[in-house]
């Protein structure tokens, strides 16, 4: 892709606004080497002065609102995260959860009506205004009437006019200044900037169809069936849209509202607790999870079930990947660094060349300062200085199918301290990893994979029939070749004349060169 200048001067007025708020002097970690030390405070001179009244939260906060829909989910990042932003600022960020200004409730009537082909009044008892508002979509309460007669309240959710235009916008931007840093900062190339926004593009895509989001509900709801204190809502299947998803009302508390939850008698460290573990056993039971767990997305009911909406960002692991997240996560939790370093390095997360027990001092000097420790006790911002500073060591490269897992861990984990001050990561997370590592790397689970590798090998004897007639059928045309030549349908003799033409010799000399090594591909296949 060349390089496009309004592209460019994009970038560049995001990186100023961020500049003028503070953002890199807010989020640098303490100690930094001399060189960005410098740097830092080149940039503070260009920081603007706070209004009066007016903290830097509520100006980092109105920066990203102007900034679109991209930056807003890294705000909602950050609320999650007072240890790292401070409890203030944090604060100021969760009103990014769904608090933005909402688009005119004719225009969400318009566009229900041509999604769903029926006017609202046939399809709705009542529509009311807009009660949330985020950036991607909004909600609306209604009501509806059921085959029965009764009435009930539902959740109409309908994206944002033009946010698909805005967020591919913002991504060109995001390919940009990836590009950039793997160019101009060959150290970075290792964290792949370039594959990161690659995810984050396949996410978005997702998100913004809303028929994969009602999909994603229902698969949730038969993975979680029988969990205790979670749920998610029903989807109502004649009523969906790519732009339209029309759900089960929830009554519940906003898990942000810290206060309301309290006056209601909930335990809010049990609630942050729930929260880790759901987590949990989404990711390492089912390999199916809520990539965008942040305080806005959770519900908490009357009886204390939890309830997470808006499953537009979720997250997949193949066993491989939740057997070694398992075992990774008991490994730290008894201490065991020399396993939880022979694991990376089977996985093949660190360089083979690297020394084993030397990661596992490595990552003791991560793991032992937190065992134990208080949340108000451990610093986040010295903890991940520390885990870039070991990646980088040791060669690590960012593994981009494990982003959306790595990313709502920090998420979740801010959530927990959230409701917390004492949380503790390690203790909470504690029964569910040892359940599931009781269950499938104990005998139970040795019988089950045994069991699962004599039916692939049950599979694969059935089909060799098949198999040898496909070897024996390719064998005889490879004989027929070597007796009679290369033989060519009038497509592909049509369109290797039409190469001979266009082409010097050189070119023609390349595509005969193709042909015979394809044939010689076949020929060991067979051999």
């Amino acid at each position: 892709m060349g390089f496009n200048i309004v592209t460019f001067a994009r970038l560049c007025r995001s990186g100023w606004t961020f500049v003028r708020e503070g953002v890199p002097n807010l989020l640098a970690p303490p100690d930094p080497p001399p060189g960005p030390a410098f740097v830092l405070r080149v940039l503070k001179v260009f920081e603007r002065r706070p209004e009066p009244g007016v903290d830097t939260g509520a100006r980092l906060s109105n920066a990203l609102q102007r900034m679109g829909p991209s930056y807003i989910k890294l705000g909602q990042f950050l609320a999650t995260r007072a240890d790292v932003v401070g409890r203030d600022m944090a604060r100021e960020l969760g009103n990014l959860q769904d608090s933005l200004p909402p688009f005119s409730e004719e225009a969400a009537r318009k566009a229900v009506e041509s999604a769903l082909g029926r006017p609202i009044e046939e399809m709705f008892e009542s529509f009311g205004p807009p009660v949330a508002a985020a950036s991607i979509a909004q909600v609306h309460k209604a009501e509806m009437k059921g085959d029965d007669g009764t009435v009930r309240s539902v959740a109409v959710k309908v994206l944002r006019p033009g946010v698909q235009h805005r967020f591919n916008r913002d991504l060109k931007s995001f390919y940009m200044a990836a590009r950039l840093i793997e160019r101009f900062h060959p150290p970075s190339r290792r964290l792949r900037p370039v594959a990161v926004v690659d995810t984050l593009a396949a996410s978005v895509e997702l998100e913004m169809d809303l028929r994969m989001e009602a999909a994603a509900l229902s698969e949730m709801g038969e993975n979680t069936a029988n969990d205790p204190g979670f749920r998610v809502p029903n989807v109502e299947w004649q009523h969906i849209a790519k732009n339209v998803l029309v759900l089960e009302w929830i009554d519940g508390i906003k898990l942000w509202k810290h206060e309301d939850l309290a006056e209601a008698g909930h335990d809010l460290p049990a609630i942050g607790a729930n929260v880790i573990q759901s987590f949990l056993r989404h990711a390492i039971r089912d390999g199916f999870f809520h990539a965008d767990m942040h305080p806005g997305n959770l519900f908490v009911e009357a009886d204390g079930t939890l309830v997470a909406v808006d499953l537009g960002i979720m997250g997949r692991l193949t066993k491989a990947e939740r057997k070694f997240l398992a075992e990774i996560l008991f490994g730290f939790i008894r201490r065991d660094y020399l396993r939880v370093s022979r694991l990376h390095f089977d996985a093949g997360y660190v360089p083979p060349d690297k020394d084993v027990e030397l990661f596992a001092q490595s990552l003791r000097a991560i793991g032992e300062p937190i065992h134990g420790q208080s949340a108000s006790d451990i610093s986040m911002a010295r903890l991940l200085t520390q885990l870039f500073e070991n990646t980088e060591r040791f060669g690590m490269e960012t593994r981009t199918e494990l982003i959306l897992l790595q990313k709502t861990m920090v998420v979740v984990e801010g959530v927990g301290r959230s409701l917390d001050e004492d949380f503790d990561m390690w203790r909470v997370s504690e029964p569910v990893v040892r359940d599931w590592v009781e269950k499938n790397l104990g005998p139970a689970g040795v019988l089950r994979d045994t069991a699962d590798g004599i039916g692939t090998i049950g599979r694969l004897v059935r089909e060799l029939p098949m198999l040898a007639e496909r070897a024996e059928a390719l064998s005889n045309e490879i004989q027929e070749m070597g007796r009679n030549g290369l033989r060519f349908d009038a497509a592909t003799a049509d369109a290797i004349g039409r190469a001979e033409a266009r082409h010097t010799r050189s070119g023609r000399i390349a595509l005969w060169v193709g042909a015979v090594s394809l044939a010689t591909i076949a020929l060991k296949l067979v051999l």
